[in-house]
């Protein structure tokens, strides 16, 4: 009799047992990732600060000459934790800090050249911009090198040039800790001297010494320009690009960068830079530019799957001015006012189909969470045709202005094309999502059945975060902005 029981136990175990992974076998699994992926360092999307400051500061010019006494460079009050504080405040999570601009100047005691803070008035001698900056920097710090020099007499001379610029790298990226952006501008004057960088050279010397490092130029390899320095994306953009089409300085592939490519094997996103003011470096008469201004950037990179780089320059004491710090929190207190409340949240959503069927793990519930990347709503790989979404927003209540849309990118950028229609009725026809897709409407809408349709995409469509919001500053001439 014991053994019968003991042998029942056995037999009731093992058909337990191939339940259990009988059901674990049928939850679905994710869908296979779209190539090219994004690294983890690129998955960091955010709004970040450029700030320009050296001897162009002190000059009231754009573009130093190289000629510049080094003793006119003299920050009587410069407080790096005065700049950190300020782009915390605005939500600002990167800076980067021009530690050489095109005049050769250097922001640090370089070793090898006295054309630095070193011939300066500034603590006699003995400061150092950079250490005081990424000291200071509660966020993450970032540093530009301009390859450009209008300075050195060894610019012009290959060998020599790229031995002292490595040289410069060096100290950069091994004495002041870690650095999260290296900026490489393409930028430098027709008449320039001609000279061949070695750019491969430099990329492999900074992936050596910082591993996790992004670094930026028009050809990469992990960030690229927008091709153009207004802040705006095109209106379609991909991530992705073919990087053996890219060349620093070339003005041919402006509208390539500008939008990438759908094709495109290297992921290779692009950051919008522009400037609070008129000039990249502060000029007592240039003031900020408007709220709206500011705003229009925001929609038009941020919101079309990019980067903004905002320019806020130190003036001559070495701090923020005032007036770009009121700007910065009117910036500030403008995109949380928009983009706090989400309209679609709690309201009833479907889908034309979900992967796994309702309890599958990939509903469109998913995109109504806090997670962006990770978390998402899927069709069903046999719904080819019609894959949509669609939110129920009750009339009466408060209205919206403003459709957010995005992807899960670290599973690829996958759709095309897309259109947006509340009760049947379109209202925007777009094409890339990406990590963030912002769409401002001619009108408020009060309600109805917001509906989000893929017409186009590489791939299973996926989505990440839907969000319906109202922009009480968006003031349109009755014309749709796609």
């Amino acid at each position: 009799m014991a053994k019968f029981w003991c042998c029942l136990c056995i037999i009731t175990i093992l058909e337990l047992s191939h339940v259990a992974i009988s059901r674990r076998e049928q939850v679905p699994t994710p869908p296979l990732p779209l190539l090219p992926l994004p690294t983890f360092s690129q998955l960091k999307w955010q709004l970040i600060m450029f700030l320009h400051f050296g001897v162009n500061t002190f000059t009231d010019s754009e573009r130093g000459t190289g000629k510049e006494n080094p003793t006119i460079f003299n920050p009587s009050g410069l407080h790096t934790s005065q700049w950190v504080t300020v782009a915390a405040e605005a939500g600002i999570s990167l800076m980067i800090l021009t530690a050489k601009h095109h005049d050769g100047f250097c922001l640090w005691p370089s070793k090898y050249t006295d054309h630095s803070v070193i011939s300066s008035p500034w603590k006699n001698g003995h400061g150092d911009v950079v250490h005081e900056f990424v000291k200071a920097a509660g966020l993450d710090a970032g540093l530009y090198l301009s390859p450009w020099d209008r300075h050195d007499r060894r610019y012009g001379h290959d060998l020599e040039y790229n031995e002292y610029y490595l040289a410069q790298l060096q100290e950069l990226l091994t004495k002041y800790g870690s650095v999260n952006e290296i900026w490489f501008d393409g930028a430098k004057d027709k008449n320039a001297k001609n000279m061949s960088c070695y750019f491969t050279d430099w990329f492999a010397m900074v992936r050596e010494l910082q591993s996790s490092i992004n670094i930026f130029s028009d050809a990469g390899p992990d960030v690229r320009w927008a091709g153009n320095e207004n802040g705006f994306a095109g209106n379609t953009s991909w991530s992705t690009i073919n990087n053996t089409l890219l060349s620093i300085g070339n003005p041919s592939i402006i509208d390539y960068l500008n939008t990438g490519d759908p094709k495109g094997t290297n992921w290779l996103p692009a950051e919008c830079d522009v400037s609070i003011r008129e000039g990249w470096f502060w000029h007592k008469s240039e003031s900020p530019k408007k709220l709206s201004q500011l705003l229009d950037i925001y929609y038009n990179s941020v919101g079309r799957n990019c980067v903004m780089l905002l320019n806020v320059p130190p003036n001559t004491t070495g701090l923020i001015s005032e007036s770009d710090i009121h700007r910065l929190k009117q910036f500030r207190t403008a995109i949380d006012t928009i983009f706090s409340v989400n309209l679609a949240d709690n309201c009833p959503i479907k889908a034309s189909s979900q992967r796994g069927g309702r309890g599958g793990g990939f509903g469109p519930e998913n995109m109504l969470d806090d997670d962006h990347i990770w978390t998402y709503w899927s069709p069903r790989e046999d719904d080819n045709e019609n894959q949509w979404i669609e939110i129920r927003l009750p009339n009466g209540g408060m209205g919206f202005n403003v459709v957010r849309i995005q992807e899960p990118i670290g599973l690829g950028q996958r759709v095309v094309r897309h259109e947006i229609s509340v009760d049947g009725k379109k209202l925007v026809e777009g094409t890339t999502v990406g990590y963030k897709r912002l769409h401002r409407l001619g009108e408020v809408i009060h309600g109805g059945d917001v509906r989000i349709i893929i017409k186009e995409s590489k791939g299973l469509p996926l989505l990440s975060s839907v969000g319906l919001h109202f922009d009480p500053y968006w003031k349109p001439d009755r014309k749709l902005i796609f």
